[in-house]
């Protein structure tokens, strides 16, 4: 692809989205969809920041791989991310794993993925490739870490946070010199190395790799035919490129998009009950970490068409009232009281019910005098009345499945089992 004078690089650039992954570390909120697929903020999914941060950045063309039950994925793909027009020169490619190469063979690992799809880049006709995971939230300008590719002439440029060094240990971390160069990829080491200068601190691969296509291609087609390789791009591509090849780290602090409130890089690996719930009640903070309310770096997603929020009730102990929570909408808050909790589309709370620190995604109903703390509750769930959840720790993990934080996970057949019990 030739570039005209003053073009961005993003234009001349594919995303491509590995978001095959099941999520296993989210249990059941992962039983029936990919964690690419897992509602996030209200209103969103996962894969939507991912996605907006390719479009936003100025990339038109795009491929989503998909593999672990990738239905939820996909319909939602079809439903929020449809206005891609080929006349424009625009592309959202969903990718399933196909058996397109052998009738054995689905993805093995990430880099497979890529080199299975190697005849579909190769229509786009583009000069850049972005990796990108479809699991994290994060908002980010890609173009900027593309600039840097080009002007180091890299072979690959990996996207890095900046962590304690005693946190790295939960991350592939890079040892790099003081241009920046790669000199290191070390997977969850014991030790990580630091940063030049600053030896508190370590540089974590956020799992995003900007490539020249053609360099990137002709190392798929070498990898695809080595037996002793796992086809995936942190255990083979990355530490070949490091050791025989230029590998440059991208701080994501330089290309990190905030609106001006945030007071640090916002990236999150939700990718634990956790991890989930508390990112989810991050943003319900006065100052949230990430500002999902800046018009100028949307998060695009499937707009449903739905009535406002609605409260009803104003009597004592029998007042619909949300404090520092968000509130989507088609929910109905009636006579129960919410705080410091997230509902998704179409919730219904009854009356003399209460929620505090609770994520509850879409159509949840909460019946009357049902009170719960620290819970996600999984789509469509309806909560009995008078059911109390955040009390008794041991009650919770009787019949529900409780972290060691104390967050509990709600799902319909774990409500099935206790009502069962109950009768």
């Amino acid at each position: 692809m030739k570039a005209r004078p003053n073009q961005r690089l993003s234009s001349q650039a594919m995303a491509f989205v590995l978001a095959g992954g099941r999520g296993s570390r989210l249990k059941e909120l992962t039983d029936r969809r990919a964690k690419p697929a897992v509602y996030f903020g209200g209103k969103t999914r996962i894969i939507d920041f991912a996605l907006s941060n390719a479009l936003n950045s100025g990339i038109r063309k795009m491929a989503i791989a998909t593999q672990y039950k990738a239905h939820s994925l996909i319909r939602h793909m079809q439903r929020g991310w449809s206005f891609f027009r080929a006349e424009r020169n625009e592309y959202l490619d969903i990718l399933p794993a196909s058996q397109r190469v052998d009738e054995s063979k689905w993805y093995l690992g990430t880099a497979d993925a890529v080199t299975q799809n190697i005849d579909i880049v190769d229509d786009y006709g583009v000069k850049y490739v972005i990796i990108l995971a479809g699991d994290h939230i994060y908002k980010m300008d890609y173009e900027v870490m593309l600039q840097q590719h080009v002007e180091t002439g890299a072979d690959v440029t990996i996207g890095c946070l900046t962590v304690p060094k005693a946190e790295a240990t939960a991350f592939g971390v890079m040892g790099v010199d003081a241009t920046g160069r790669i000199t290191d990829f070390l997977e969850k080491p014991a030790d990580p190395p630091t940063i030049p200068g600053d030896p508190k601190n370590s540089l974590a691969s956020m799992g995003i790799y900007v490539f020249d296509w053609a360099f990137l291609r002709e190392l798929l087609v070498k990898d695809a035919e080595d037996p002793n390789s796992s086809h995936d791009f942190g255990n083979d591509i990355i530490p070949q490129i490091v050791k025989h090849g230029k590998a440059m780290a991208h701080r994501f602090a330089e290309s990190c998009v905030t609106a001006g409130l945030e007071d640090e890089p916002y990236w999150r690996d939700v990718g634990t009950i956790d991890a989930f719930w508390q990112a989810n009640i991050d943003l319900t903070d006065f100052v949230p970490k990430l500002d999902i309310y800046d018009n100028s770096w949307p998060i695009w997603t499937y707009a449903e068409l739905v009535p406002p929020a609605k409260f009803i009730h104003d009597e004592d102990g029998r007042r619909g009232s949300a404090i520092s929570s968000l509130v989507a909408g088609d929910c109905i808050v009636s006579g129960s009281e919410v705080r410091n909790s997230l509902l998704f589309t179409g919730c219904r709370t009854h009356s003399f019910s209460s929620l505090e620190y609770v994520v509850a995604l879409p159509q949840v109903i909460v019946n009357r005098k049902a009170e719960l703390k620290n819970c996600v509750i999984d789509r469509g769930v309806i909560i009995p009345e008078g059911l109390v959840v955040g009390e008794d720790p041991d009650l919770d993990a009787k019949w529900f499945r409780r972290t060691e934080s104390g967050i509990v996970l709600i799902t319909q057949d774990m409500i099935d089992r206790w009502s069962h019990a109950k009768s």
